[in-house]
């Protein structure tokens, strides 16, 4: 067969390809069609040469664009496959290879027009072609069907009524990739579209009623993640009867074919392993996040955001019922299972995002689980590897872990949690420590990552809040984890001396000229204050609830009790340092009595019996550390182009032209 470049650029040359987007009309019933939809070429297996496939398809797409408005040629290859595809279903149960294998090649044909279409006009131009029919006599007036609705329609049932077999498999991935491509309209627009055509029929008429079964379905193929069958398996039995000229064309290029749909993602950083495990999944979840995050219409919130904020578990014990029309119910521990195991790539941890976030059912769920740390300990593991990550998966990590932290409950039992040699973790051997204190550890290394590299308040914040929540429930902290909490206190504040000292001499600089203007150092300052002030809040707050609970904590500050002089009398700080002073002061003064030469172990079980001496009415009462994270305005202007940016990096078998994307930066990476 030769190369596959040389094989894809023949592509427009080739004569059925040519018959197609030519100036002849070709009816549904021609022979022709039979013909097209057997012909085959060497399979594109990486982006170069899915690039050659989009070139070859342009120079096709080109003629039809011109062509097709007198011959109808789009509309009548839409309407073949249409036709087959209603005899799928029973195809697939009567194991009819051939006529499923034709079927998928209409649909991949028409996906490989899409897309090039759609990156090349607009939605209205599209949908005229769709209504183009031959101009012949006795044509006019004849009833004029909706095509894209009716392909629309037909692409959703096929997900979600075709069983899932090895010979159906890639014409289902086929039709996922189709539904996205139908909706990246988008990734050629700067601003967000909330007027879209393609988002109209998906959210009304005809598509509407299978929302759930859609979302559900998507879910499954996340959950179920099968992988595609094995190149050349399950399509044809070799004939040896003489199975008739197509049969024989078809099997002798079968193999090549059935592989075309098992391919390794596209653009700068596909996510390892997973598309090559499971297109299906990897395809469903990307258009699963597609639908979830279509602006809401101006009559109407988004279908599939509702079924996805309202699905509910099938093992509950309450009566089904809903009020929402789109509800439905799946399996939360294979759903959980599915979760804990796919965090390795952005689209899953922004799954979880969403679920936890929007969905009340799951969140309860995940909540109440006794096995938390195979969830949490992936989305910690995200957070330490922070430099290979992009910051949008940071975001969502450090949010997920701000979600379960609002809840006391999950904050008790972290501590209770213990686990043994993160290997993971390489600063320090940790042979044994609670799931909590590993939290702590991992988060107080991304404050300080942030500090010396990105420098993003964001982070910062949720940071600082996820470690708030879980403050006044801080339990049996590792020792290695209460010298992080003082040692990042100790950065804080040699910070923030330096930015003092700083602004101080920019001051007498600046009193002598005129012409240069001053750096922000009050601003800086200003940040850096209120960082102190919330790990002094944190400190405090774990004082105030858990003195008893937590005498490394105690140890590490009293071991770095001179850092906290120069907040003594500060006025930001004053009220807030009144209790670490009484702790430094009480336990000091038991030290001092104790005398000189006292060991670790000595000094601890000092602490230990002065934190049940410690008459607690001395502690003065700050309200409680409570943050709960809440959506920022118009948070589509952030999670649209995420999405896409992830169909664009990671979808299967999908290239766009880099220069052809508006929606987002592209990562150079």
């Amino acid at each position: 067969m030769g190369a596959n470049s040389s094989s894809i650029s023949e592509l427009p040359e080739n004569e059925y390809l040519k018959k197609l987007s030519g100036a002849e009309p070709i009816s549904e019933n021609d022979p022709f069609w039979n013909q097209l939809l057997s012909f085959s070429f060497t399979t594109p297996t990486n982006s170069a040469d899915l690039k050659l496939l989009e070139e070859a398809t342009i120079s096709v797409c080109k003629s039809l664009v011109e062509k097709n408005p007198r011959t109808g040629n789009l509309g009548s290859l839409i309407k073949v496959f249409l036709s087959r595809t209603k005899e799928l279903k029973i195809s697939a149960e009567c194991q009819n290879h051939l006529f499923i294998w034709q079927a998928h090649n209409a649909l991949f044909i028409i996906c490989c027009l899409l897309k090039v279409f759609i990156s090349r006009m607009s939605e209205e131009e599209l949908k005229l072609h769709f209504t183009y029919e031959e101009k012949a006599p006795g044509s006019y007036g004849t009833e004029c069907e909706d095509l894209i609705e009716e392909l629309l329609c037909c692409l959703i049932q096929l997900i979600v009524e075709i069983p899932l077999l090895d010979i159906t498999y890639n014409i289902s991935l086929e039709a996922v990739t189709t539904l996205i491509v139908f909706l990246s309209c988008q990734v050629f627009h700067k601003e967000i579209l909330r007027e879209s055509i393609i988002h109209k029929y998906l959210m009304h008429g005809r598509c509407l009623p299978y929302t759930s079964r859609l979302v559900k379905t998507l879910l499954y193929n996340f959950i179920r993640q099968e992988r595609s069958p094995p190149p050349g398996t399950h399509v044809f039995q070799q004939q040896t009867d003489g199975g008739g000229l197509l049969y024989g064309i078809a099997s002798g290029v079968a193999t090549g074919l059935w592989t075309v749909f098992t391919l390794g993602g596209v653009g700068s950083k596909p996510p390892p392993q997973l598309e090559q495990c499971s297109p299906l999944a990897n395809q469903s979840l990307l258009l699963l996040l597609v639908l979830a995050n279509l602006t809401d219409a101006p009559d109407t919130p988004n279908p599939y955001r509702q079924a996805i904020m309202s699905f509910k578990n099938t093992q509950g014990f309450t009566a089904y019922s809903s009020s929402n029309p789109h509800a439905f119910q799946i399996n939360f521990n294979s759903l959980y299972t599915a979760l804990c195991e796919q965090q390795k790539c952005d689209q899953a941890t922004l799954l979880l995002y969403m679920l936890l976030h929007q969905n009340t059912n799951v969140r309860t769920y995940v909540l109440a689980r006794t096995d938390i740390e195979n969830l949490v300990l992936p989305i910690l593991e995200i957070l330490y590897h922070v430099e290979e990550r992009n910051s949008h998966h940071v975001y969502m990590a450090l949010i997920i872990l701000l979600i379960l932290t609002e809840d006391d409950g999950f904050n008790r039992s972290i501590h209770e949690v213990i686990l043994k040699n993160i290997n993971w973790y390489a600063e320090r051997v940790l042979t044994e420590i609670s799931l909590g204190s590993l939290l702590i550890l991992v988060v107080i290394r991304t404050i300080q990552y942030n500090m010396t590299r990105t420098r993003d308040k964001y982070l910062h914040t949720n940071c600082l809040a996820a470690l708030a929540n879980m403050s006044a429930q801080f339990r049996s902290l590792h020792q290695y984890a209460a010298q992080r909490i003082i040692s990042l206190f100790s950065l804080l504040s040699k910070k923030h001396n330096k930015v003092l000292e700083q602004a101080t001499q920019s001051l007498r600089g600046s009193l002598g000229s005129n012409d240069s203007p001053l750096p922000d150092y009050a601003q800086d300052l200003n940040v850096i204050e209120e960082v102190i002030r919330m790990m002094l809040e944190i400190i405090n707050s774990c004082l105030t609830n858990s003195l008893h609970h937590n005498p490394n904590l105690v140890y590490a500050l009293l071991y770095k009790r001179d850092l906290f002089e120069q907040f003594r009398t500060h006025p930001s700080f004053q009220d807030i340092m009144q209790n670490i002073d009484l702790v430094i002061s009480f336990f000091s003064s038991r030290l001092e009595q104790a005398g000189a030469e006292l060991s670790v172990e000595r000094v601890l079980e000092i602490i230990k019996q002065g934190a049940v001496a410690l008459p607690k009415d001395r502690l003065r009462k700050f309200p409680e550390l409570k943050f709960k994270y809440v959506e920022e305005e118009q948070p589509e202007e952030f999670f649209i182009p995420y999405v896409w940016s992830l169909v664009y990096n990671s979808a299967v078998a999908l290239y766009w032209n880099p220069h052809d994307i508006q929606l987002f930066t592209m990562d150079s990476g």
